[in-house]
């Protein structure tokens, strides 16, 4: 799997009578396509997976696939039980993704050959790419990782769990099982905050939940990064850090509140579904706020 740029985790749009939208959300992921994204992760955590019926996940997938129509790699979620992981994991391959996110399993604690063993089942099971989403229960020692990686249909692990010293571990554990034939992503929240960090152990790649209701900012950021430019550092401190903060506040707002950043620019998303809950109007309002910071930067860099 290449991948080239900010990995891009659409929402999942609702309607006012609860489903989903399938023209907005084929607008929004054409968007994000048009704005450079390296790679769509369609159905995933941002995208409310959770929530999603399995004609639902099947309609996001299918939509996703055919808007970015090979343009940039589309990769589905999967994940919950060993079944429904099973299950999504080819209704993704039947609809033409090119790789599958494999997500931790649901509510369940397990030792280290059991996690692999939850991988190996899923990889057995359909006969596309995965990338295995290491976060919560789900986290691998670098022993494991290195099984992960003898596997030959598991391409990647992306981290959520912020532990930098492990992943440099598992990083050097999986290059001496496939050399360079392995990507790694760094998939914390607000990812542009640690994107330096990450960087130094081996990590390059990240995903930008910013890009999905400001793919200007985010793409500012990511170019002045790499260029050593400061309006990366002036937009860290002013729009992401006080962006993070905002997310801290309640539990899942790392995805209520890029649905009200996306609302605010326009696009018909909808509210989050339960047990998200939406950002109470003086949040929203804050959010707004930081929008025209950011832009603001952008305009001025």
């Amino acid at each position: 799997m290449n991948f080239d740029g900010i990995l891009f985790f659409p929402l999942t749009p609702f309607d006012s009578g609860g489903g989903v939208s399938e023209t907005v959300l084929a607008e929004h992921v054409a968007s994000g396509v048009e704005h450079g994204a390296g790679g769509v992760f369609a159905a995933c955590g941002t995208g409310e997976v959770h929530a999603l019926s399995a004609s639902e996940h099947a309609a996001v997938v299918r939509r996703s696939v055919e808007v970015t129509a090979g343009r940039v790699p589309a990769v589905a979620g999967a994940g919950g039980s060993v079944g429904t992981a099973v299950e999504q994991a080819r209704a993704a391959r039947e609809l033409g993704a090119d790789a599958v996110l494999l997500l931790p399993p649901y509510l369940v604690g397990a030792p280290q050959r059991g996690l692999v063993e939850y991988v190996r089942t899923v990889t057995s099971a359909v006969d596309i790419p995965v990338i295995v989403y290491q976060r919560g229960s789900m986290a691998f020692t670098p022993e494991s990782a290195a099984e992960l990686a003898g596997i030959p249909t598991v391409v990647g692990i992306k981290d959520g769990l912020g532990d930098l010293g492990r992943m440099h571990q598992i990083v050097l554990a999986v290059r001496k099982v496939r050399g360079e034939d392995f990507t790694f992503f760094n998939g914390l929240p607000t990812a542009e905050l640690t994107v330096a960090a990450y960087r130094g152990v081996g990590v390059p790649l990240y995903s930008s939940a910013a890009f999905a209701f400001v793919p200007e900012v985010a793409n500012a950021f990511y170019e002045a990064f790499h260029a050593g430019d400061p309006l990366a550092d002036r937009l860290l401190s002013e729009f992401f850090e006080p962006l993070v903060r905002l997310r801290d506040r309640v539990p899942g707002y790392a995805v209520s509140l890029v649905k009200a950043g996306a609302r605010l620019r326009g696009v018909d998303v909808g509210g989050v579904r339960a047990p998200f809950v939406d950002p109470t109007d003086e949040e929203v309002a804050a959010l707004g706020g930081l929008i025209e910071t950011g832009l603001s930067l952008v305009k001025e860099g």
